[in-house]
């Protein structure tokens, strides 16, 4: 190393690896940042595509401008396969990149529990494709239902809209919907809207978990009054596309799924030569060094990190940005060959989630009261907006928000997915 800069890889553009960059940019080391898309994805507001409240490039922001200016950063655009430890190689589709330190901050993709068929016919929550596949899925379900006029029981299918799963983004999309069919209620003249249900189902007793027992209550009413039907302790065992089976034996004739239950790790995680958990997450030391090596470290969603907590640090994005603070560190302590290395602390700072708009609920830490109502969406918006990428996103969301809340207008309801 002495005759060369420290070769530094980050695998994933998420909240935590962006922050690597970020840090390590100003630093005499060569950075190179992979992942499989050119962008940079603001996840907590996919639903908010999926419901046409806003558009691509508004939670989406170009991974190269975060760099224009260091140019020891270099982005390279690949699908990561897994990892050499021995030869220090990261493999992925487009060759092998060498690396000193790597840093695994991959993320997460859809946990459907095993179940094959729930797979291939639901909708995951993960991705951009995947918020559009949704708007327009939802949006064709209308035109089609539409033109059924003698089929009750086919326009029912089709009208009847099935979110799974009971924490923040399964409680986001179901209060969005039932907006979104506020909205199409006005324009579809010949349609009985009594025929349209929305449903969440949770496995547990209780949506949050997260949260204070008022708040889940608080959420449960709202959404109830805003048409949802919410199904507690209910679990979900196949969907063929048509028909969703529930433990109990009952069935939902439906055409939506949208399946917000669980995350798991990417799966090329479990290739990287280290122990996984059950949900592939790699393991962790209380460095954040994968297990059995000085050199790679892992942060985020695709990291297992136990120390001190009953369960594992939950996958949201204050864990990866503050992990990346520490990963960064304990890098540039081994590059300067010091082995104090620090001890990673979650400072946990509150969770949040939006039920509608002028909605949402705010869960009581040391730095945050407990809210609910108008006075937590506006907790939440102001939060959600600076941690948005780029001025562009900054305004424009912030003038659709309050377009939205003033007359809730959806100009996004645009269906872009017919074939020429």
């Amino acid at each position: 190393m002495a005759d060369k800069k420290p070769r530094i890889v980050i695998v994933g553009a998420g909240f935590g690896g962006v922050k690597l960059a970020r840090l390590f940019a100003g630093e005499d080391v060569e950075v190179t940042l992979v992942d499989r898309h050119n962008f940079h994805l603001f996840q907590p507001l996919l639903y908010q595509v999926s419901t046409a409240v806003l558009s691509t490039d508004e939670i989406a922001y170009p991974i190269r401008t975060f760099f224009r200016d260091n140019k020891n950063v270099k982005f390279f655009m690949a699908k990561a396969q897994g990892v050499d430890q021995n030869r220090k190689v990261l493999l992925t589709n487009h060759g092998e990149i060498p690396y000193d330190y790597l840093v695994l901050s991959a993320g997460a993709t859809t946990n459907f529990f095993g179940m094959d068929r729930v797979e291939k016919n639901s909708f995951g929550m993960k991705t951009l494709q995947e918020a559009i596949h949704i708007r327009n899925h939802v949006l064709h379900m209308f035109e089609r239902a539409d033109k059924r006029e003698d089929d009750e029981t086919e326009r029912r299918r089709m009208l009847t809209f099935v979110v799974v799963g009971g924490g923040p983004t399964g409680i986001e999309e179901a209060g969005a919907i039932s907006e979104l069919i506020g909205i199409q209620k006005k324009e579809f003249h010949q349609l009985d809207f009594n025929e349209v249900s929305i449903k969440l189902i949770e496995a547990t007793p209780n949506v949050l978990p997260m949260m204070a027992p008022n708040l889940r209550d608080y959420t449960v009413e709202v959404l109830r009054k805003k048409g949802v039907d919410v199904m507690l302790d209910t679990q979900v065992v196949d969907y063929d596309g048509n028909t969703l089976k529930l433990k109990d034996g009952s069935e939902i004739p439906t055409k939506t799924v949208i399946w917000a239950a669980g995350v798991k790790a990417v799966p090329f995680i479990a290739n990287c030569g280290s122990e996984v958990d059950r949900a592939g997450r790699i393991v962790v030391n209380e460095k954040l060094q994968v297990e059995g090596s000085n050199t790679v470290f892992a942060i985020g969603d695709c990291a297992h990190f136990q120390h001190g907590t009953e369960r594992p640090l939950p996958t949201v994005a204050p864990v990866a940005t503050q992990q990346a603070k520490t990963a960064f560190d304990n890098i540039m302590k081994l590059i300067h060959g010091e082995n104090d290395l620090e001890t990673f602390h979650y400072k946990d700072l509150g969770a949040m989630a939006t039920i509608g708009r002028g909605k949402a609920v705010v869960n009581r830490t040391k730095i945050n009261p407990q809210m609910t109502g108008f006075i937590a969406w506006c907790a939440w918006m102001f939060v959600h907006l600076i941690r948005l990428a780029g001025a562009h996103a900054n305004v424009t969301v912030a003038i659709k928000w309050t377009w939205n809340l003033l007359s809730g207008t959806r100009l996004g309801r645009i269906i872009t997915n017919i074939e020429l």
